[in-house]
């Protein structure tokens, strides 16, 4: 049984539909990447999946439950977090702050959790009274996934985590995301850093349109010409918006 399994899910904002009946798996233990021209689908996924827009159809499935129709905190309760790619930080609080925040659920003592966080996030570690908003964006970037992991979840979703970020910065929060995985944190990713995200991936789905494409094993995808034709020559730096503007 998968961990995460999505069947036809059809998903939109208001009138406009944006996800056609898509469907995607991600096993316990797996990195899958989804890629996609902008538009296409991929950030409505990530927030359909996690209860932040309404599921038309189609039906999502978490550790063997359907947590379609869930409220997001009940989601993410059950071990599944997410990551946006923009205002993921809470800019005005300090990074403590911000992860006591990402425990807002949690009904235990958090203080080893949190150590565990500084531990593996030296960065944030080393000054934890400053304020999220004075921080770089790849350290805002840590912040957010430190902030996520703060519950401890079965599964991340992380919603284009290279975004913006300098070369240095990208190859740290890849860096970061195989050490979380080797953890034995699976991942979900949407990126438009398609190379480097599908070379670390198990498997991977590519999304046209609101529907799927193609789904193969990550370097399987690398080496497919078409792949590479349409989804891996543009610029890492764009960024997508799925809503309607």
């Amino acid at each position: 049984m998968a961990l995460l399994e999505v069947s036809n899910l059809v998903a939109g904002y208001g009138e406009t539909e944006i996800l056609h009946g898509v469907s995607i798996s991600v096993d316990e233990g797996e990195i899958v990447t989804i890629i996609g021209p902008n538009g296409c689908g991929k950030s409505t996924l990530m927030k359909a999946v996690v209860g932040l827009v309404d599921v038309r159809s189609g039906r999502v499935t978490f550790s063997g439950a359907d947590v379609s129709a869930l409220p997001p905190q009940r989601i993410a309760r059950s071990g599944l977090c997410y990551v946006p790619q923009t205002d993921n930080v809470f800019p005005s609080l300090t990074i403590r702050e911000n992860l006591e925040m990402g425990a807002f659920v949690r009904n235990d003592d958090f203080s080893e959790r949190m150590d565990e966080m500084f531990d593996m996030f030296p960065d944030l570690g080393s000054r934890p009274s400053l304020r999220a908003g004075s921080l770089s964006g790849g350290q805002r970037q840590m912040l957010a996934i430190a902030r996520a992991l703060m519950l401890d979840p079965v599964l991340l979703l992380l919603d284009e985590p290279s975004a913006g970020l300098s070369p240095g910065m990208v190859g740290s929060v890849f860096e970061r995301i195989r050490g979380i995985n080797r953890a034995g944190v699976s991942l979900l990713l949407v990126e438009q850093n398609a190379r480097q995200a599908l070379s670390m991936s198990d498997r991977g789905y590519v999304l046209s349109s609101g529907e799927n494409r193609l789904e193969d094993e990550g370097q399987a995808l690398l080496d497919n010409a078409e792949v590479a034709r349409l989804y891996l020559g543009g610029s890492r730096d764009r960024t997508e918006s799925d809503s309607p503007k």
